[in-house]
This record gives C-alpha cells, sequence and structure tokens, in this order.
C-alpha cells in the first residue's frame, strides 16, 4: 500500500456508503475469492471491510406485500447457510454451502461475494438463479434489487455500481410442495473448481402435479444460465434423454480442468441427478 492507503473497516450501513460515495474501494467481507486473485499483483490502494457493519448478517424470514421471502444478509458465510434455518425447498444452497471449499473458507466466504466475484465456477449462482433470488443494492442515493441474471452482466461482470454496496440476497418463498438439489462435478469432493455444476427447483401443487420447474447450470458458459428448454420439458412431463438442442443455452470451453465435450456430456447426468433429489421421476 502507499502513504495514502487506507484500510476501512465501518460499523454502520450509512458510513460504508458514504465511504463509497467519496471514493472508489475494494469491498472485502470474506476475502476468499478477493485475495487469491490479488497474488502477484499491487495490493489496491483503498480497502472497505464490511465484516464490522451492523445488520449485515444472518437468515431472517420476511413477509411483504408480495409474498414471504427469505433474507440472507451480504456478510453471512457458508458456514451460516450450513448451521442455519434454511426452509426444506432450499436445500440446494446448503448442498452448495457444504461442496464450496474447505472447512476455512466456509467459515470466511460469503454467498454474496461469491455472486459479486461472478465468476462462471462461483458455486452459489446456479443455485441463486434455480430459486429466483434477487440482489439487494444500495447507496446514498437509493436501493434497488436485480433478479440474478440481470446482476451479472458477463465474465466477472455485475451491475453493482462504484459506489453501491450488496446488502442482502432474497428469495421467494413459494407456496406448496418445493424442493430444490445442487449437484456438482469434480475432480474430488472438495477444495477444487467445478468442472460443471447445476442446480434445480421444482414446485408441485396439492395434487402432485409440477407446477414449477427451473434449472440452472455453471461452469458451462461465460456465466451461469438457465436452461429454460428443460425446464418446458419437466413440466410437459417429458421423460425422454436430454440432448444437445436441450443444453443450447451452454457454451463451455477447453481449459485445464476439463474439455468443453466432457462439460456437455456429464450435465444430463447432473440434471437427472438433480432432478431425483427433488422427487421427479424420469423414467416415463
Amino acid at each position: 500500500m502507499t502513504a495514502t492507503a487506507s484500510y476501512l473497516r465501518p460499523r454502520t450501513i450509512e458510513s460504508a456508503l458514504r465511504i463509497l460515495a467519496g471514493r472508489d474501494h475494494l469491498v472485502v467481507a470474506g476475502g476468499t475469492d478477493v485475495y487469491p486473485a490479488l497474488v502477484g499483483q499491487p495490493v489496491p490502494d483503498a480497502v472497505l471491510d464490511i465484516t464490522s457493519v451492523g445488520g449485515l448478517r444472518g437468515v431472517d424470514t420476511v413477509d411483504g406485500i408480495d409474498g414471504r421471502w427469505l433474507r440472507i444478509g451480504a456478510t453471512t458465510t457458508w458456514t451460516d447457510l450450513i448451521d442455519g434455518p434454511l426452509p426444506p425447498g432450499f436445500a440446494a444452497l446448503a448442498d452448495a454451502a457444504r461442496q464450496v471449499g474447505a472447512a476455512q473458507i466456509q467459515h470466511a466466504g460469503t454467498l454474496a461475494g461469491n455472486l459479486c466475484t461472478a465468476s462462471p465456477a462461483g458455486d452459489g449462482i446456479p443455485v441463486l438463479l434455480a430459486l429466483d433470488a434477487e440482489v439487494e443494492l444500495r447507496s446514498e442515493r437509493g436501493s434497488r434489487r436485480l433478479p440474478v441474471d440481470q446482476f451479472i452482466t458477463g465474465y466477472r461482470r455485475t451491475a453493482l455500481a462504484d459506489d453501491e454496496l450488496v446488502v442482502a440476497v432474497w428469495l421467494p418463498l413459494p407456496p406448496g410442495d418445493h424442493r430444490s438439489a445442487f449437484v456438482k462435478c469434480a475432480t474430488r469432493s472438495s477444495l477444487v473448481i467445478s468442472l460443471a455444476m447445476v442446480a434445480a427447483s421444482i414446485g408441485r401443487d396439492g395434487t402432485g402435479r409440477i407446477i414449477r420447474a427451473r434449472m440452472a447450470v455453471g461452469a458451462c458458459s461465460p456465466v451461469a444460465v438457465r436452461l429454460r428448454t428443460v425446464e418446458r420439458a419437466i413440466l410437459d412431463g417429458a421423460a425422454r434423454p436430454w440432448t444437445a438442442a436441450d443444453l443450447g443455452e451452454l457454451s463451455p470451453i477447453d481449459d485445464i480442468r476439463a474439455t468443453a465435450a466432457y462439460r456437455l456430456d456429464v450435465v444430463p447426468t447432473l440434471i437427472d441427478d438433480a432432478l431425483a433429489q427433488c422427487g421427479v421421476d424420469r423414467r416415463g
């Protein structure tokens, strides 16, 4: 850091927003994505540590005019999600948290930080897409909420302005029988980046008929994406094998972890595994 560098750790949201309004800062919570990215790079001159800001950590159920929501504060850690009071229909979130890394990462890293990094291999992002999550952004100018697919604008890019802070992630609590699942393909069970991952969310009415289907895939395109063709097939009760046309939204690449062909080959199995965990039998 230079002689004019600053490392600030405010205790109130008002102070944090005032700091962001005055100067562009690198915002840090757990730092599990930030610090590895800084290896071999100059240390930023202005760092805003939000881990002491009151009201940003925890999971709460909130009643609104548009239904009930689960609110996850921006400094809520993966361990909080594993141990916390998540409704049964949000099992995918706890499943992703258990697989995001070793215990040290889970204790420090945050769901909101994973979202802001906007990596195509971010384990939490497909889950949030499948659960119709929204991101709450706040600045001294006001606040706004964006769906996750509008918040993430490209490879490691987001709609977050320089003076804005992510303060919470909101997930609607759907009525009826709602189940979700997260499955991940990797070279080992932890401490590794995903080769491909799938999050599913399935809702049923009182008769058991599927009335809601969400399917999102990560690590197979520049950003995690929903497979809307697959979703429509699930709603229609299709039991056919998944084809390349069903995976048209995906555009995987060859890299040191896997080939594009391998990723496309494994995704259909991951989809069916996730659906099986949600109680969907595709055997026809």
